[in-house]
């Protein structure tokens, strides 16, 4: 018995996580009893030697000294703040505003807001349940086909688990071992292609299936002119002006901030991009300010609702980011700068108050401990697998795959895909992550874009049934009955369970051949990234020469040159 114990440990260590999963233990503590259950049992066998443990204690005091952790408190601080001051109403009320006079506008304005939340709330169940209130019977009011009008809406919401300040790839950094600020830089770039594929599919739905999607009527739009004109006008050539002196900065950032920050290399592009487009709302907001404060009557109605409403978060999210990819602050220092910046913007928009901050920090609070005790956990059955080279069974276990790294890849993602159709991303990422990393690493594939690449994935479970988070946040919200709409007057009939699972089909599709993308054109995420300079053996001797060279006054203790006619021994 002891015999087949022995050899089939990690095995039966599976099985046993596998077991108290099932039984609908909570996870944080199914792990710390697998592991603290094998390893007493691994003891008693002679696997493991009798002070297993005592290193335990300073693992779980090292969890509690993990810097990178605390930005998962702020960055959620913040989200829930902003949430909590009905940004959300206002953003969706302006945005589709802005698109609705065409077809597919309020499809799209729900993605780019949905994008909008997601790098300023963080939150997949805030930005869906938001959605889910405002857009959801105002696209049913006007005709929206119901699947197209769900899936937008939940698969929009999911953006907040890829689009930086991601939680999802605060947890990845610190699970394989990487910084948080090239996680954010790596995943910028794919995250907005991701938008744009969302964007792409409303507008060939619209081409193609027109009655799907329609637009406002004209009595829908509120910020008309006086004469009737609907102010677009106004908002392009604001936009324009904007956009060319975000251009302009674009050509000129090296040369401003490189003096700034005493630095020599070129910048990365996704701090020229961040650096840039907050120029231009910068620049948008005080030209707003100053239209409202002279009575200057430049800007339409249209124009100075959407500067207000949308810029300002706008300017929050991205300050955050630059000065996280500018390497000014640390991704904690920037979410801490992010949460005191939501509480300002609350206090602008009269919403700030003691009860709001209260309810805010226990959610955090809560959503932190949520954290906490599942890293604990996963701590203490890692320390049990590791101790019986379970990292060596893993990586036996990968090397028999074939297509070697590309076999890898695929194979994982496809265990991650199925696992996301069951378990939260937090578990997948405290459990099969760290499992994964080590022989991610030993095959030489980049940790940042393994990172990005799993993050992308992890996505989608949030929409895969049987328990997409996101599906369910809607159908909580969704109305389950025929009822009557308040403006129209007409009957609208209740949104079915599986209109909203077939509105995520086509969502799913288009995150998996972003998946794709990401894993055939790794560029996309390291090049990004600041590349670190090697220097050859060569090289450094041919440095060390000149740095002995360079010194004619190098004299001995009696004021003489070295005897020996050479250089002093600079060691």
């Amino acid at each position: 018995m002891n015999e087949l114990l022995s050899t089939q440990f990690v095995p039966l260590m599976f099985a046993g996580l596998l077991l108290f999963l099932l039984s609908g233990f909570p996870v944080a503590f199914a792990l710390s009893a697998t592991g603290l259950f094998f390893g007493f049992v691994g003891m008693e066998i002679g696997l493991f030697p009798a002070n297993l443990f005592q290193a335990l204690p300073l693992r779980v005091l090292g969890i509690m000294q993990n810097d990178t952790l605390l930005a998962i408190p702020f960055f959620t601080l913040m989200g829930l703040i902003l949430e909590r001051s009905r940004m959300a109403e206002d953003l969706l009320e302006t945005v589709g505003q802005v698109f609705g006079a065409v077809r597919g506008g309020l499809a799209v304005a729900v993605i780019l807001v949905g994008a909008l939340l997601a790098a300023t709330t963080g939150v997949v169940a805030a930005a869906v349940i938001s959605m889910g209130l405002i857009s959801l019977p105002i696209m049913l009011r006007y005709g929206y086909n119901r699947t197209i009008a769900t899936g937008t809406i939940t698969a929009s919401g999911t953006l907040a688990q890829a689009i930086p300040p991601s939680l999802v790839l605060i947890v990845l950094a610190d699970q394989l071992g990487r910084s948080v600020g090239d996680m954010y830089a790596g995943a910028l770039i794919p995250a907005l292609m991701l938008v744009g594929l969302y964007l792409t599919f409303v507008v060939l739905v619209a081409i193609f299936l027109p009655r799907w999607v329609p637009a406002l009527p004209k009595e829908a739009r509120v910020y008309t002119e006086p004469n009737g004109a609907s102010g677009h006008v106004s908002l392009l050539v604001l936009l324009v002006i904007c956009g060319a002196a975000s251009w302009v900065w674009s050509l000129n950032h090296a040369r401003i901030i490189n003096p700034v920050l005493g630095r020599e290399m070129a910048p990365g592009g996704d701090e020229v991009l961040i650096l840039s487009i907050t120029v231009g709302s910068v620049l948008a907001l005080l030209l707003a300010a100053v239209n409202r404060l002279l009575g200057l009557r430049l800007l339409s109605r249209l124009a100075q609702q959407v500067t207000f409403v949308l810029i300002p978060p706008l300017v929050l999210i991205f300050l955050v980011l630059g000065t996280i990819f500018l390497g000014i602050a640390t991704p904690t220092e920037g979410g801490a700068m992010g949460a005191v910046g939501a509480m300002l913007m609350a206090a602008m928009r009269g919403s700030f108050s003691w009860r709001l901050l209260r309810e805010a920090l226990e959610r955090s609070t809560r959503l932190s401990i949520f954290v906490m005790f599942i890293l604990v956990g996963s701590t203490v059955f890692s320390f049990t697998f590791n101790a019986a080279d379970g990292h060596i069974w893993v990586e036996h276990l990968f090397d028999k795959l074939p297509g070697g790294q590309l076999g890898f890849l695929l194979f994982v993602n496809f265990l991650v895909f199925i696992l996301g159709m069951f378990i939260d991303f937090f578990e997948i990422a405290f459990i099969v992550v760290p499992l994964l990393a080590p022989v991610a690493e030993k095959m030489d594939i980049n940790l940042i874009w393994f990172g990005v690449l799993l993050a992308m994935n992890i996505q989608t479970s949030f929409l895969t049934p049987p328990f997409g988070f996101a599906l369910f946040y809607l159908r909580s919200v969704a109305a389950r009955d025929d009822y009557r709409d308040k403006v129209t007057n007409k009957l609208v009939k209740g949104v079915r369970t599986e209109e909203i699972y077939k509105g995520s089909i086509a969502f799913i599709v288009i995150q998996l051949v972003m998946v794709g993308v990401i894993l055939f054109f790794p560029s996309l995420v390291i090049g990004n990234l600041h590349q670190d300079k090697r220097i050859d053996d060569n090289a450094v001797n041919d440095m060390l020469y000149n740095i002995d060279s360079d010194i004619p006054s190098a004299v001995t203790p009696g004021g003489n040159p070295p005897p020996d006619g050479g250089s002093m021994n600079l060691d």
